[in-house]
């Protein structure tokens, strides 16, 4: 049984993709742009855009669903919302940050109620952490002759939850570094000074807390972990074990063959398919907003359980 405890609600789905292949096409677009973008980030976390600025673009790409999937937080929901209006549709989200086995895990919460009594205690949580882990990063980069990384990452959040997009930002402007790549490669990627997980709640409390909020938990990007096969399917038993729904099967413009392993791992584990661009911002390569890869046929798409 796929996702129990959910009720089909919309027997019948279409994305712009489905257009494009109608003959006649419908548009001529070069990009594949979906109705639905299920994953996206503001700057309330580590985006670059408003909540509204992020709805207003998503209206003109022809986006009618679209789930606002902040780091830790849901400050920017009703915003969106207000935003939105009757001309797009926003799915209340959320990327919890979490541990499993060692390795940081992101998992999001769609369709979340954000007013939980569960759910806001667990977003006091996860932002004291953020808190404590920033001021834990600061400290490993002075240690590595960087200074004023603190009081700089502060600057470039504002009152957005401090992400390492923030220090990537420090370190590319004070010439540190000359790219947010770079940034990540040298100091903030796996295995870096700035690679520090150990301050996150393990994966089955996050995926308890969306539950317990209403929500639908989706294993996110999970090509981005760097896992063998082996390794994936142990975090996806785990994921199944303690009451996970989805696999985010397409993240941003991915390689066919990511897409072809992830579509197998959703059927061989009964899981719902979800996909979304990841985006943060404008200009960021392969993860613009609306525009990624297609999901393959035969997945069961995680919006046919939105109520």
């Amino acid at each position: 049984m796929i996702a129990q405890g959910f009720q089909s609600k919309l027997p019948t789905f279409y994305t712009l993709w489905d257009y494009f292949t109608l003959d006649p096409p419908f548009f001529n677009f070069r990009e594949c742009v979906y109705l639905y973008d299920l994953h996206t980030h503001s700057a309330c976390s580590d985006g670059e855009l408003s909540p509204s600025a992020l709805v207003d673009l998503a209206k003109s790409r022809g986006i009618t669903t679209l789930a606002l999937t902040d780091h830790d937080t849901v400050a920017g929901l009703i915003e969106a919302q207000r935003a939105a209006g009757d001309d797009l549709r926003i799915i209340q989200g959320i990327e919890f940050s979490s541990l499993w086995n060692g390795h940081g895990i992101h998992i999001v919460g769609l369709q979340i109620d954000m007013a939980s009594p569960v759910l806001q205690a667990a977003v006091a949580q996860q932002q004291q952490s953020r808190f404590e882990r920033a001021r834990a990063i600061a400290q490993r980069l002075e240690k590595v002759g960087i200074q004023g990384a603190w009081e700089g990452v502060q600057y470039y959040a504002k009152d957005a939850v401090i992400g390492r997009p923030h220090f990537a930002q420090y370190l590319v402007d004070t010439g540190y570094v000359n790219s947010f790549a770079q940034a990540f490669k040298r100091y903030l990627g796996t295995g870096k000074p700035g690679d520090i997980k150990q301050c996150w709640s393990n994966i089955e409390t996050v995926v308890q807390w969306i539950r317990s909020s209403g929500g639908i938990a989706v294993l996110a990007h999970p090509d981005k972990y760097g896992m063998t096969h082996t390794k994936l399917y142990h975090l996806l038993e785990d994921f199944v074990a303690i009451g996970g729904h989805a696999l985010e099967v397409v993240s941003g413009q991915q390689d066919s063959r990511v897409t072809d392993k992830l579509y197998r791992a959703a059927k061989d584990f009964s899981l719902l398919a979800s996909c979304g661009s990841d985006f943060h911002a404008l200009g960021q390569g392969r993860q613009p907003l609306g525009q990624y890869s297609p999901m393959p046929e035969g997945c069961q798409p995680v919006w046919e359980y939105f109520s």
